[in-house]
């Protein structure tokens, strides 16, 4: 049995697949009854939709946001009394999960806000201004420079929502500045992928619905947690519940800080990451950014655990 130190990590929007929590659901009656719950609480039909497959409206974030949150916590449930992680994470939306697997937040508090955090989302931005763009290929200083021509060049809202690794980054803003962005990224010989969302994530275009999940996070009761989440907004570790739900309140508006929040998690002695959710998303993207903190193969490991199979290897 390993004594690495452990993080745990939760993955988000675009780590959805059909049938996903269906096993674990079907095993654990706590689980079918945490699905239930999330429907009560949601008013969607959420185990219809991602277990019999419906692919369009498995991609709607009011849908996506519950059902993802519901496995990623389902999953911890099934290694919560065998693990002893020294921290967790969570990227962007799994970042929710990462709260309630701390026992900041019951999961039933946890369901309601992402519930409220994909209607708000998906409702922010009825006129579709604002989109995101992936961009691969190009380091941080090349992407700053797109960044900030592109808001020279147009006058228009950009920003990098996403540092996901030191070569994969998420461009936020309006559909023009992405536009704009996209065509300086090939210029760089770099690529741009649009991304099919609703919206700016991750923007100051998300402030104002921010701002009304903020109102109801501060009608929460935050515990101190069990071991601290590494954030989003600071790639910092936190243990206070205040100064959890603090930092949660910047999380719609503000970048997603990967780089940081594992470059962080290594420097403070974590060895291994287990990610929790339906597919290996977060751990393919540890290599590129454990290289650039100065780690050698050998010196980490990586596992997923996407089903109750795998997390009885755990």
């Amino acid at each position: 049995m390993t004594t690495a130190k452990t993080a745990i990590l939760f993955p988000g929007q675009g780590a959805q697949q059909t049938g996903m929590g269906r096993d674990v659901a079907e095993a654990d009656k706590d689980v079918m009854d945490l699905w239930k719950k999330a429907e009560s609480i949601s008013g969607l039909p959420l185990r219809e939709i991602y277990w019999d497959g419906d692919a369009q409206a498995m991609a709607d974030t009011r849908n996506l946001q519950p059902a993802l949150t519901v496995v990623n916590i389902s999953l911890w449930m099934q290694v919560a009394g065998r693990m002893q992680p020294a921290a967790a994470a969570g990227h962007s939306l799994g970042e929710y999960a990462a709260v309630a697997a701390s026992g900041a937040l019951s999961a039933a508090d946890t369901i309601e806000l992402v519930s409220l955090r994909g209607r708000l989302m998906a409702e922010a931005d009825p006129e579709g201004r604002g989109t995101m763009a992936a961009v691969l290929k190009l380091p941080l200083t090349d992407v700053e420079s797109v960044v900030r021509e592109t808001a020279e060049a147009t006058g228009e809202m950009i920003l990098i929502a996403n540092y996901n690794t030191p070569a994969q980054f998420v461009l936020s803003g309006t559909a023009a500045a992405i536009a704009d962005a996209a065509a300086r990224v090939k210029e760089r010989r770099g690529r741009a992928m649009p991304l099919a969302v609703s919206g700016a994530f991750h923007s100051p275009m998300m402030q104002q619905a921010a701002d009304e999940l903020a109102r109801v996070m501060d009608k929460r009761h935050w515990n101190n947690m069990k071991f601290p989440v590494y954030c989003n907004a600071t790639g910092l570790p936190v243990q206070n519940g205040d100064s959890l739900r603090s930092v949660m309140k910047g999380q719609m508006a503000g970048s997603v800080r990967w780089i940081e929040t594992i470059g962080n998690q290594w420097n403070d002695g974590v060895r291994r990451w287990v990610e929790l959710g339906p597919k290996n998303i977060l751990g393919k993207m540890l290599q590129p950014i454990l290289t650039q903190c100065g780690a050698a193969d050998g010196e980490w490991s990586t596992s997923t655990a996407s089903t109750r199979e795998e997390t009885g290897t755990l």
